[in-house]
């Protein structure tokens, strides 16, 4: 499955042929991504990465949300999706990263925005969230551009290689959605 975003946007379902490209990327950003992404240490092969596709096409296949391979002008840029869906209290949440050099370009935004088509629309959700380091202020300015209301604070809920940092929770329901 491929959605086109825009004429420069698509996201491409994650597929077993994405591994090598994707732990490619995923190598070459790894200081970047270390910021703010908790699992870099155990992703040491395209194994490690195949091994996390294979998990995200069985969420898929159980009803539980896609995840996407990010492209920019064709060219693999990042990764976004849905972590698994609670299908039955209906809510789920999105998360994605993206290479340093696709920055700023409006990419995440405006894939996330059809993620929110998909969920409220396909998969009939009453609420989607995004969690992000309270720090992480390019993650943040993506909910709140696209209209999500940050909800929590949750402290020190995430150890981050060498400390613990606090995640802001936003959410979008349905209705605000189709406001």
């Amino acid at each position: 499955m491929e959605i086109r975003v825009n004429n420069d946007i698509s996201l491409e379902l994650l597929r077993e042929d994405h591994a090598q490209g994707l732990f490619e990327l995923t190598d070459l950003n790894r200081e970047h991504l270390r910021e703010w992404l908790p699992w870099l240490d155990f992703t040491k092969s395209a194994s490690d990465t195949k091994k996390f596709i294979e998990t995200t096409i069985e969420q898929y296949k159980n009803n539980q949300g896609p995840q996407f391979a990010l492209k920019y002008n064709g060219v693999l840029c990042g990764v976004n999706g849905f972590h698994k869906i609670d299908t039955l209290h209906k809510n789920g949440a999105i998360g994605y990263w993206l290479s340093k050099p696709y920055s700023g370009k409006g990419i995440v935004t405006k894939s996330t925005k059809e993620l929110l088509k998909i969920g409220f629309e396909e998969y009939s959700l009453h609420k989607i969230e995004i969690h992000c380091a309270e720090g992480n202020e390019k993650s943040r300015a993506i909910a709140e551009k696209l209209g999500f209301v940050h909800e929590a604070t949750l402290r020190d809920c995430e150890w981050l290689y060498t400390k613990y940092v606090s995640h802001a929770i936003y959410s979008m329901l349905s209705s605000e959605f189709n406001a």
